[in-house]
């Protein structure tokens, strides 16, 4: 795995590069539970050559529960030096409680790696 991003959006340039917009760690939201809009999880593997599949989750680390669970999508990568580029996007998800949750991705089944997303309770504003 070359790279594991979180963000708000994914656009792809007239030249083919990715643009990531809306990197970010922590989700806040005045009540719960919190349905988040959309979110994406972009990962770039390489250095590999075979099929190999691939899996995302959203774990509650308090509770161990899985917020959600991706289909596999399922790649290959012919040589060393190529690479492959998977998009997830996540609509409408829902976080039951402030904490942290795990962004898990999972390749042939296997634990890749894992980083913490923190949802916060925010005051409103009375206004």
């Amino acid at each position: 795995m070359q790279f594991s991003i979180l963000c708000d959006d994914i656009r792809r340039e007239d030249n083919g590069k990715f643009m990531f917009l809306g990197l970010f760690e922590t989700i806040g939201g005045a009540s719960f539970p919190l349905k988040h809009s959309r979110f994406y999880v972009a990962n770039r593997w390489c250095k590999g050559v075979g099929v190999f599949k691939e899996k995302i989750r959203v774990i509650c680390e308090e509770t161990g529960e899985s917020l959600l669970v991706s289909a596999e999508t399922t790649f290959e990568l012919k040589e060393l030096h190529h690479y492959h580029t998977t998009i997830n996007r996540f609509d409408g998800v829902s976080f039951p409680s402030p904490g942290k949750y795990l962004v898990e991705v999972l390749l042939n089944n296997d634990l890749v790696i894992s980083y913490p997303v923190a949802l916060k309770q925010i005051k409103s504003s009375q206004g």
